[in-house]
């Protein structure tokens, strides 16, 4: 059974910092897409990062130059290095994976939540 299991999440003041993991089990996600979505409430989700073996690192321009996304092949893993975090930026995050080729995502986590106060 695959699954994608998100940590790391919490409540961190404007300016602060948080690192989310992702892990993923079932299958090696290798060849897959990774990302990082977001859902604030009332909210439609919305796209954070990807990352994919070979080509550069995607990023909503809500978020550049304040995330990394990074990921570990051998650790079936992928994270999300939070800095300079806004009131803005509080949601409940997502793991998700996708075949590349297919623009869908087929594997999603079940969310952690951050929370930046003012």
């Amino acid at each position: 059974q695959v699954q994608l299991q998100e940590s790391g999440g919490g409540l961190v003041q404007a300016g602060g910092s948080l690192r989310l993991s992702c892990s993923a089990s079932g299958r090696t996600f290798s060849t897959y897409v990774m990302g990082w979505f977001r859902q604030a409430p009332g909210k439609e989700r919305e796209f954070v990062a990807a990352a994919r073996r070979g080509v550069p690192n995607t990023y909503a321009d809500s978020v550049k130059g304040r995330f990394t996304i990074s990921r570990d092949y051998v650790k079936n893993t992928v994270s999300l290095q939070m800095n300079t975090l806004k009131p803005d930026d509080t949601a409940v995050y997502y793991c998700a994976a996708r075949q590349i080729g297919i623009s869908r995502y087929e594997y999603w986590g079940q969310g952690t939540q951050v929370t930046v106060s003012s």
